[in-house]
């Protein structure tokens, strides 16, 4: 990090034809965004937009555009982060930059997965899963494979990616890389491992971020990633709100939420905490634009209520949806046709129309247009927000001495 801030204000004047305080600029924003210092990477690139506008390198505007890719991701933009994935993987790709292609195929899988779009992300997944065979260059594996193993989970299970997760594990390098990088990582190879009833798994990635916590403590997402860990392999609920509030990444923050519901709905005294945390953890993903998570968490609050969690303050039309009558009306929304939304889902364009009748009915709509126009307000009434989260500074700051 300090290597790289010292670089980016090099003198430009002494590389004719290069600016690598600009390049140095663009990397180091990029490790800011590792560790989810996003207002200061955000801050960094916008410094250097004069220089892209210009006939410069179009290799240089696609590294920007793949690093504003991934700052929107770990912001919870990813829509944003789509549209920039997009256009730096095209910019990569005409110029033969083969080491921009997996940031920027990780940023596409990720958010797809999210979005509720496996077919998009179990794409992407395929491009990572290509480029690992052919032995391409690739700065950023250990992400790549969490990438793919989160598109390969969504379709086919955990059991499916067992052995990806291992084999992750047993490669120091890869698992470093990942784990420092991506926040909400650890946690979810924690899920993963409980999942497969595999104690060893999680026991060992709860390990190693511990220790690379205790390696990178001036970095707050670091902590709360190994906290969040920690928590989840305990299963102590309070550790795990806890961790909500530290985390850094939207996303990460969400999952904490709903991690731990999950651990205080097993008890009956506390399912009425569990609902509450639900709707947080829910009102989280609806900004982050997860859909999908969103949808799993609507789904859990039916089942909660229906077995004596305590009711919503009112019954909202999105709780009337089964998982699948929320992906169509998701997807609808966003003005795909029954074909696409059908070959998303792997049902049949019949199926869809099927289920959008029902869909019309239960959120007293009459028409695609009509959905589409109110959905958002519609999600809004099925999820309350949380607090308003840790402050934005992504370093952990010392504890100030008491005046003597």
């Amino acid at each position: 990090m300090g290597l790289a801030a010292a670089v980016s204000k090099w003198d430009s004047c002494e590389f004719p034809g290069r600016d690598p305080s600009f390049e140095a600029s663009i990397w180091y924003a990029t490790l800011l965004t590792r560790v989810r210092g996003l207002r200061s990477a955000a801050r960094l690139l916008a410094g250097e937009q004069s220089y892209v506008q210009g006939p410069h390198r179009p290799e240089v505007q696609a590294a920007l555009l793949i690093c504003e890719a991934e700052i929107s991701l770990a912001g919870g933009q990813l829509t944003r982060a789509v549209a920039a994935a997009d256009a730096g993987l095209r910019l990569a790709a005409q110029t033969g930059n083969r080491g921009l292609l997996p940031r920027g195929h990780v940023v596409m899988a990720v958010c797809s997965i999210r979005a509720l779009d496996l077919t998009t992300g179990l794409l992407y997944a395929n491009h990572l899963r290509d480029a690992a065979l052919l032995g391409q260059e690739n700065p950023i594996p250990g992400q790549c494979v969490w990438a793919a193993a989160q598109a390969l989970e969504a379709r086919d299970g955990a059991e499916s990616v067992a052995h990806l997760l291992k084999g992750v594990l047993r490669h120091d390098v890869l698992i470093r890389e990942l784990l420092v990088s991506q926040p909400a990582a650890a946690p979810w190879l924690v899920r993963a491992g409980q999942r497969l009833g595999d104690d060893d798994l999680a026991g060992r990635v709860v390990g190693v971020m511990h220790r690379l916590a205790v390696m990178n403590r001036s970095f707050r997402s670091v902590r709360a990633s190994a906290e969040h860990a920690s928590g989840l392999y305990a299963r102590d609920a309070d550790a795990l709100e806890a961790v909500s509030e530290r985390h850094l990444d939207p996303w990460a923050r969400a999952s904490a939420l709903e991690d731990a519901s999950r651990v205080r709905s097993e008890r009956v005294a506390e399912r009425g905490q569990a609902v509450d945390l639900l709707r947080r953890a829910a009102g989280a993903y609806l900004g982050s634009g997860a859909s999908r998570d969103l949808a799993r968490v609507q789904s859990r609050l039916r089942e909660l209520d229906d077995h004596g969690g305590r009711p919503a303050r009112s019954r909202t039309r999105i709780s009337q949806l089964t998982d699948t009558e929320f992906a169509v009306a998701e997807l609808v929304s966003e003005g795909l046709t029954n074909s696409r939304v059908g070959s998303q889902l792997y049902i049949s364009p019949h199926t869809v129309a099927f289920h959008l009748k029902k869909i019309f009915r239960k959120l007293d709509v009459t028409s695609r247009v009509e959905l589409a126009r109110s959905w958002n307000r519609i999600l809004v009434e099925g999820a309350t927000t949380g607090s308003a989260g840790p402050g934005k500074d992504f370093l952990v700051r010392p504890m100030a001495r008491k005046a003597g």
